[in-house]
């Protein structure tokens, strides 16, 4: 009886999975429309870019799974500054970003304002803009104008082609005149000058005078950055010297020490608006000066240790190779100098975070470029050495201990 039945359930449970399997008879209301529409609304659409998970914890760990571990741990922005202690502990998001850990968060940025210091890569780009904001245009040497008279043909200079070039001096040399004064004018104003001046000898001299070519600093200057192919990159690559300058064709030294790169930008930019007319620049920090601090005593390698990125006191101990056992981390010294080069100093009792005691330690201070470092050696430490350096190598290195016996028996 028992089999019998257990047959049929099989035989039922079969019947009803195939039924599944092969798919129940379309009703009315799932036509072949409906089919599709569902079928479309499954399948993502390949113009629209896809998520890569969930996201849950914006700019964290996207995919948080149902069990999320309570971890445990000390705010510093708790305990109204005070440095805090193990007995402070509470829940505390520690795990947010998962295996993305290792790149984010993004934090704060290092500085407000980067400011330019000695041996600073910069890229100064240069642009011809050809505009000039306010004013008229003055001539300028090398500039190109022709030069025309109605009333006798033989006073025409120049050509719309090759026009009658400023002269390094700034004047120009025109038939029966002879040199005129052309620089720092307008070419309404040129155009009186020689009116005035021919005047004396013609009636209505009808003087004109049309700008062939202009703003030619601009392109002496450019021609001194990219070459005159005009095919090489419009920028200079340049470095702050120790003296706090940088040098540029056609306005000289700098001072840039302490600039941002926006002041930078607007002080190279008023030097130049005052040579030439539509030029602009835009410096670019290519690559920062090195910044190293110096960590040395009771350490694994004592060395010169280059700033990648913000480092603490115990980051750079541990890039030294860590301390030694005989270390005294209760008493790590600090020296560093200020903006105007004072040395200022502090000692940081290091040893509670060393060995876990104190979860925020007040001590693991952020490193300054040119620091130096000092982990000294314990007190018992130097006793050590002192006897070593007195009796070992001093006294007993001079005198045999069997000697000594013998002159005290």
């Amino acid at each position: 009886m028992f089999n019998t039945h257990h047959h049929r359930l099989c035989l039922a449970s079969y019947v009803v999975a195939m039924w599944f399997i092969a798919g129940a008879p379309a009703t009315p209301a799932q036509t072949p429309a409906a089919s599709n529409h569902v079928a479309s609304a499954l399948v993502p659409s390949l113009s629209v870019e896809q998520n890569c998970g969930c996201r849950r914890s914006e700019g964290g760990y996207p995919c948080k799974g149902g069990c999320q571990k309570c971890m445990m741990g000390v705010d510093c922005a708790d305990n109204c500054g005070a440095e805090s202690r193990w007995r402070d502990m509470r829940p505390i998001a520690l795990d947010n970003y998962g295996p993305g850990g290792y790149a984010g968060p993004s934090r704060y940025a290092h500085l407000g304002e980067y400011r330019l210091r000695p041996g600073d890569q910069l890229q100064i780009i240069y642009l011809i803009t050809r505009r000039q904001e306010t004013g008229e245009y003055r001539l300028a040497p090398g500039d190109e104008v022709l030069i025309e008279s109605v009333a006798d043909t033989d006073l025409d200079r120049g050509s719309l082609e090759r026009g009658l070039v400023v002269q390094p001096d700034g004047t120009i040399t025109v038939r029966l005149v002879g040199q005129v004064q052309a620089k720092g004018l307008t070419v309404p104003q040129l155009r009186k000058v020689l009116e005035e001046k021919y005047k004396d000898l013609y009636d209505e001299p009808s003087i004109d005078v049309t700008p062939v070519k202009v703003n030619t600093l601009a392109e002496d200057i450019r021609n001194a950055v990219g070459g005159a192919s005009g095919l090489q990159q419009q920028a200079l690559n340049i470095t702050v010297m120790p003296d706090g300058k940088i040098r540029l064709p056609g306005i000289g030294g700098i001072c840039v020490q302490g600039f941002s790169l926006g002041e930078l930008k607007r002080e190279i930019n008023l030097r130049y608006g005052e040579l030439v007319v539509g030029l602009e620049t835009e410096p670019i920090l290519s690559q920062q000066a090195p910044h190293f601090v110096h960590v040395l005593g009771q350490v694994g390698q004592p060395a010169r240790v280059e700033l990648q990125g913000p480092t603490t006191v115990l980051g750079a101990i541990a890039a030294a190779g860590g301390h030694l056992p005989g270390a005294n981390l209760r008493q790590v010294v600090v020296f560093r100098r200020a903006e105007d080069w004072r040395l200022i100093s502090t000692m940081l009792d290091l040893q509670g975070a060393i060995y876990g005691k104190r979860p925020t330690p007040a001590d693991e201070i952020w490193l300054r470029d040119n620091d130096v470092v000092i982990v000294p050696a314990r007190p018992i430490e130097v006793l050590d050495n002192w006897i070593d350096q007195v009796f070992t190598r001093g006294i007993y290195g001079v005198v045999p201990v069997g000697l000594l016996n013998n002159n005290n028996n």
